[in-house]
């Protein structure tokens, strides 16, 4: 299926937000839509990164219409210190949630499809997906369809690994920088201020699920995050959120990053097949 690919600035409420919308070029093959967020841990990632412009790619060749949104970006981390130093251009929360959530409004609102608007993304990107739609909840919508997250950071801090994930983690070789106090790091690094690690909208894990679209959460298999991401899934069912969640065998966190990868392609086969499947808006 061929595809129109178009960079767009939208109104956004800190400014104009680069967009990049990729189309089925006929509009009948224009089955759902989907607003999709890169990773990068808060502070890095751009439109151009596989994770973004391949999964987009992807994803608009199945029928998809997708809006991949270039959300500002926080302090650049040092991870091994946990220090950031302040730069022109770099924001704090909420400013990336909030740029997501209009992007999802926007593209609701200008692109109308039959199975109507999800809103997706990953790792940091699924934060923001998360915390979005979150606030189109509480503050009018519209509501997504469905959220995709993939390999999401979800909570303030890291819960606790499972034997067996702990036992997976430990063979890679920069453990030490991935684990529960490097999360708290990131995610310190994104709100700034302590207190704000506790708002829903900034990481939404262990806060009131109720009434949120059907979610696919697909974590990777050997990822300190999937800690959070199978949380997230456990609190979403308990909230009555119809949920699909999915652990891709073999996988490192960010393999969507991999375009050869045939886990990544299979991935995306996984999330645009639930897409398909539900139901045209009534």
């Amino acid at each position: 299926m061929s595809l129109t690919i178009e960079n767009r600035r939208i109104d956004g409420p800190h400014g104009s937000i680069p967009v990049r919308v990729y189309t089925p070029d006929r509009q009948a093959d224009a089955e759902a839509g989907l607003v999709w967020a890169h990773g990068g841990a808060f502070f890095g990632g751009d439109l151009d990164m596989p994770e973004s412009d391949g999964v987009a790619r992807q994803f608009a060749g199945r029928g998809i219409t997708v809006v991949t949104v270039d959300y500002r970006l926080a302090p650049v981390l040092d991870w091994a210190t946990g220090t950031a130093g302040e730069s022109a251009g770099r924001v704090r929360y909420p400013v990336a949630s909030e740029e997501v959530t209009a992007a999802f409004r926007w593209a609701a609102d200008a692109f109308p499809v039959a199975r109507g608007w999800a809103i997706g993304g990953a790792s940091a990107g699924g934060n923001l997906t998360a915390g979005a739609t979150l606030r189109l909840r509480d503050h009018g919508g519209p509501l997504p369809r469905a959220v995709l997250l993939v390999y999401p950071v979800l909570h303030a801090g890291l819960p606790p690994m499972p034997a067996e994930l702990a036992a997976k983690v430990a063979t890679l070789p920069n453990a030490d920088l991935i684990g529960a106090e490097a999360i708290s790091r990131m995610n310190l690094n994104y709100v700034r201020e302590p207190a704000a690690l506790q708002e829903p909208y900034a990481f939404p894990g262990g806060h009131d699920l109720t009434g949120l679209p059907p979610t696919f959460i697909l974590n990777s298999d050997i990822d300190p995050l999937r800690a959070s991401g199978q949380r997230y899934g456990a609190e979403l069912a308990a909230a009555g959120v119809d949920l699909v969640m999915i652990r891709e065998s073999g996988t490192r966190h960010g393999h969507l990053n991999e375009p050869d990868n045939p886990a990544a392609v299979r991935s995306v086969s996984r999330m645009a097949d639930w897409l398909l499947s539900l139901p045209e808006n009534s």
